[in-house]
This record gives structure tokens, C-alpha cells and sequence, in this order.
């Protein structure tokens, strides 16, 4: 007996830990620094740390009225209704109640590319097919209607990454609500919004309720985690904020108790640490503007908590660095081979991905002109 034919579906990549990293060259995990993943260099949320300890003696029971207070907050927080919010272990599991809620086998979504490779893996996990708009490299990765307009074909559900991963480039309000507008009355656009505290902008969830010279739609949902600006990735806790049209079909696809009796508490405790998530943002801004300034590479503009670099060879850039203690991603995996994102660290960490990166090009422009010099004697 075989699995069914999974040959068209694509491994998601992650980035490598310190600890696997640290034993593939030998040396102790305290001598390396991990900024590949864009998780929070301040750790989780304190309070949050506190609130999964003092959980700890209730994991035996199910996570009724941690999951249904959880949802009261973060209702509160956006100021929509209470079924309006699809708790999910991670932005990953929102992903898939959307597309089991939405998608019929052979249904399309649209997604960019580079991108996320979860949207694709998602919508085939659930039978539906992937299509592609482009971001270009050569336009810094720009997010408008019409790059996404012109791409689209009745896809089922549009996909929005704003900020966008790799490159942290933003899609306007205005874009976003001109391609639920000129798209079919049953595709729903979604906007990721994963690394939205860090951007400097509202969120869409003004074009799902009608706020702020905006008029409400019925075809607009938006996604958030926990994962980054508070710290919770370990716990995997995200959310997706829907029409009122769609919050009675949540009870039909969402996996029994999938955000867990933990993931819930510390999703309480961390909501309201604004101190926390404040230090994040703040430490978040310094180290873009440090690394756009003194990285001897060009580096896009990014409204995430990482950048992207043009460093020309992506893997040998990534070995070298990974060699002198520092992990980042290689984002050949996206399919940008001359490019690798940092996430924005500590002040350390910012300062020594900064300082290894640098001696890391200059050693390998060194190479390739010696390298020249050997091939015309």
C-alpha cells in the first residue's frame, strides 16, 4: 500500500536551528547566533511565560474556556465580533480552515511568487490547484492590483503577503480593496498580515469592517500570528478574522481544540504586553535601519522584522556565515539564488550579523579576484 501521488507537492523549507547547526560543525550552541526564521530576539512575551507555567497543571483538560476567552480578546483587540475570529495552531492552521472552508477539488488560488510555500502546500493538501503572480526583483518586489489583476483567472482565493516574505515590501489599502473589487463575487482575497506590527500602517481588517474612509466587504479576510512580535512561535498560535458571512463555518472545519490549553494562555497574557511587544517593534526599526546602512550590499526596504540582501551567491554566502557562528537564510528556496534574509536581532546580534557579513563579501570578492588574476597569467 502506497500514499496517495504527492509528487507535485513541495517540502516546505524551514531555517536551521542553532542546536542541529552547532552539532553539524562541532561547537557549542552558545557560540552561534540564529537569524534565519524571524522569530523575536527578546523571547516570548514575560507575561506569557508566566501564564504557560502557571497552565502547566491543566494541560489534562481541553481548552474550552481558555480558546473561547482567547477569542473574546482578540475580538476586543480588533473591534469585530467574537465569531468573526478563527483561532489556529499557527497562521498555518488558519490557512487551512480557509481553504477548507472555501475550495472545491480543482479550485484555484492565487499566490506570489517568491512567497510562502505554505499557501501552495495548503491548497493542495485540500485538492485545489495553485496559480502565480510575480513580484519582481528588478521592481523591489512592488505589491499592486494590477500585477495581481492581471495574473488572476476566477481564482477561488486571492492571496496578499503584506508585509511580504522575503522581501518586506507592503500593499496599499487602496490596491487591496481594488482587487476585491474587480474580482469575482465569490473569490475571497486574503491578506497575510504575519509581521503587520512592524509595518507603519493600518491594517486591512479597516476594509472588513468599513473603517476609516472605507466601505465594509464581505470578501476580505486577514491573518495574524502570535509567532513574531510576541514571541509565541514555540506555542504555534495564530488567528484569521473573517466576514460575518463566513464566522459560522469555522465550527465546521476547525480541528477539534487545535490551539492548545498553553497556546491560549499565553496567547491571553501575551495580548496585553504592550511593553513587550513595544521593544520588539522598537528593536525591530533599529536593527532595518542599521543593516540598510552599514551592510556593503545593496538591501531592499522592509516593513517585517528581517531585510533582504543581494549578496550575488546566496549559499556560499550562507556556508561562510554559518562557519563564523551566524545563521541566516539562504533564500534560493524562494527562488532568489543572489539573496539572503536576516532577521533583526538584539543590537549584538544585529551588530555581529552586520560585521560577519561584511568580512564574509569582502573575503569572497578577494577570492574571485585572485581567482581572475590565476586565469589571465
Amino acid at each position: 500500500m502506497k500514499p496517495r501521488d504527492l509528487s507535485d507537492h513541495v517540502a516546505y523549507e524551514a531555517g536551521r536551528g542553532i542546536e542541529e547547526v552547532a552539532r553539524e560543525l562541532g561547537r557549542e550552541p552558545s557560540e552561534l547566533i540564529k537569524l534565519a526564521s524571524n522569530e523575536n530576539p527578546h523571547g516570548p512575551s514575560p507575561a506569557a511565560t508566566v501564564a504557560i507555567r502557571e497552565a502547566a497543571s491543566s494541560v489534562s483538560s481541553y481548552p474550552k474556556a481558555a480558546h473561547a476567552d482567547l477569542t473574546a480578546a482578540v475580538a476586543d483587540r480588533w473591534d469585530v465580533s467574537d465569531k468573526q475570529v478563527w483561532l489556529a495552531n499557527g497562521g498555518d492552521g488558519a490557512i487551512d480552515y480557509l481553504h477548507r472552508t472555501a475550495l472545491e477539488p480543482d479550485d484555484t488560488i492565487l499566490v506570489p511568487t517568491p512567497g510562502f510555500a505554505y499557501y501552495g502546500m495548503s491548497s493542495r493538501f485540500h485538492h485545489g490547484d495553485v496559480r502565480k503572480y510575480s513580484l519582481e526583483r528588478e521592481a523591489d518586489f512592488e505589491q499592486t492590483a494590477d500585477i495581481v489583476l492581471e495574473a488572476y483567472d476566477g481564482d477561488r482565493i486571492v492571496w496578499i503577503t503584506s508585509p511580504h516574505n522575503p522581501s518586506g515590501s507592503t500593499m496599499a489599502l487602496a490596491e487591496i480593496e481594488r482587487i476585491a473589487a474587480e474580482t469575482d463575487a465569490e473569490t475571497l482575497v486574503v491578506v497575510d498580515e504575519a509581521y503587520g506590527e512592524f509595518a507603519d500602517g493600518e491594517s486591512a481588517l479597516s476594509l472588513i469592517e468599513g473603517r476609516n474612509g472605507f466601505e465594509s466587504r464581505d470578501d476580505v479576510a486577514v491573518l495574524r500570528t502570535f509567532s513574531k512580535a510576541y514571541g509565541l512561535a514555540g506555542v504555534r498560535l495564530g488567528y484569521a478574522v473573517v466576514p460575518d458571512e463566513w464566522a459560522d463555518a469555522y465550527a465546521r472545519v476547525n480541528t477539534p481544540f487545535a490551539a492548545s490549553e498553553l497556546a491560549c494562555r499565553a496567547g491571553l497574557a501575551a495580548i496585553d504586553d504592550e511593553e513587550h511587544v513595544e521593544r520588539t517593534v522598537e528593536t525591530t526599526l533599529e536593527s532595518r535601519q542599521y543593516m540598510r546602512e552599514t551592510i556593503d550590499a545593496h538591501v531592499w526596504e522592509s516593513e517585517g522584522n528581517f531585510v533582504l540582501v543581494d549578496v550575488g551567491d546566496a549559499t556560499a554566502v550562507a556556508e561562510a556565515m554559518q562557519e563564523r557562528g551566524v545563521i541566516i537564510r539562504d533564500c534560493s528556496s524562494f527562488g532568489l539564488p543572489g539573496c539572503i534574509r536576516i532577521t533583526c536581532g538584539t543590537d549584538d546580534e544585529t551588530d555581529r550579523a552586520v560585521e560577519t557579513l561584511n568580512a564574509v563579501l569582502a573575503d569572497l570578492e578577494l577570492d574571485d579576484d585572485t581567482d581572475s588574476e590565476v586565469a589571465n597569467t
